[in-house]
């Protein structure tokens, strides 16, 4: 497949901006460009950390071995953003003991018990729209796919 700058700017964007959007009716307050970057600046750091370093090498190998067509790069994107949510549920363990110290349980209680929350769907959904996005922005150019 064909890499795309566009798609590699873009395509990252805009499930954090959806999200921080999403979220800011939840936080009262007074200044809502100021909890917009909060929220929106860690979202940035896990989908464009995602995409350059999982998401793009994936999709890259796998183009090797056989042509990529849309519906496996938004299975890919599905797939990685499930592999996601298994460190970062990791880091948030590290910090889930009183005064964000040592945990207190294990950390498969802990998965388990995250992993039954709705919002998790989360992640598989912001990887399928994300890989979605860049396979559109990457064989798309003024109405025509773009050369393989």
């Amino acid at each position: 497949m064909r890499f795309s700058w566009t798609g590699l700017i873009l395509a990252p964007l805009l499930v954090p901006t959806i999200f921080s959007a999403a979220m800011l009716s939840s936080f009262h307050q007074s200044n809502p460009g100021l909890v917009f970057l909060i929220l929106m600046v860690p979202s940035c750091v896990v989908s464009y950390g995602t995409t350059i370093f999982l998401f793009l090498p994936s999709l890259y190998l796998l183009s090797l071995w056989q042509p990529m067509t849309g519906l496996k790069v938004c299975l890919i994107g599905l797939v990685l953003g499930m592999l996601v949510f298994v460190p970062l549920t990791l880091l948030e363990w590290k910090s889930s003991g009183p005064d964000s110290g040592p945990p207190t349980e294990s950390f498969l209680t802990f998965f388990l018990r995250w992993a039954a929350d709705p919002l998790t769907a989360m992640y598989p959904l912001a990887g399928l729209v994300t890989s979605g996005l860049y396979w559109w922005l990457a064989t798309w150019r003024r109405g025509r796919p773009s050369p393989q």
